[in-house]
């Protein structure tokens, strides 16, 4: 069955469609399905409400089903930013670099104990008739002292499970712990009861 993907970060919709393909849902880009979506202006204040403004508007336009999800990084010492302003933390849009530089400048004075953090991802489905459904993942870290490995993109170098940086995990590896991984074996589980 085709899906349409809304997000034009080819590194995310990569690692949407290896998690999703086994599950025998064909995903396609804006692009792939001949579809100009508007780029919806996050409005929300949850992950979950831009989800579904992402989803809804790529449904509308395209009458296909569709999924959207959105992302970040919440840091308990920063009580819980950047959030949904993980792109644009430092302000532009997606620059994993001033974002990360960022980061390591609001956390220089905490110490290694309090530097908790969660990534978190939801994903909203909707369908053309109307229906809808969002599921949401977490996966809990921690923020390290210096950024390491070359895979991922985002705050990856930064976001430490067990002494490695998520950048250092190979993609295989990362999706059966990501916080998308784990959303999307949400939706893998819902989405029959919509079929």
């Amino acid at each position: 069955m085709d899906f349409l993907i809304a997000t034009h970060n080819m590194k995310k919709r990569a690692e949407l469609e290896r998690i999703l393909k086994p599950l025998g849902i064909n995903v396609l880009t804006a692009e792939e399905a001949g579809v100009n979506l508007t780029d919806v202006e996050e409005t929300g204040t949850t992950f979950e409400e831009n989800a579904e403004l992402k989803a809804q508007s790529g449904c509308k336009e395209s009458g296909m089903p569709c999924i959207a999800d959105d992302s970040g990084l919440m840091v308990d010492a920063l009580d819980g930013a950047p959030g949904v302003y993980s792109a644009r933390f430092a302000g532009g849009h997606g620059d994993d670099r001033k974002n990360n530089d960022k980061l390591m400048d609001c956390l220089k004075n905490v110490k290694a104990e309090d530097r908790t953090a969660k990534y978190v991802a939801c994903v909203c489905c909707v369908f053309p008739d109307g229906r809808k459904f969002t599921v949401r993942g977490e996966c809990h870290g921690v923020i390290g002292f210096e950024e390491k490995g070359s895979n991922g993109f985002g705050y990856d170098p930064l976001f430490y499970i067990d002494g490695r940086a998520f950048a250092e995990f190979l993609p295989e590896e990362k999706d059966k712990i990501s916080h998308r991984g784990n959303a999307l074996r949400k939706l893998a589980e819902e989405l029959p009861k919509y079929l």
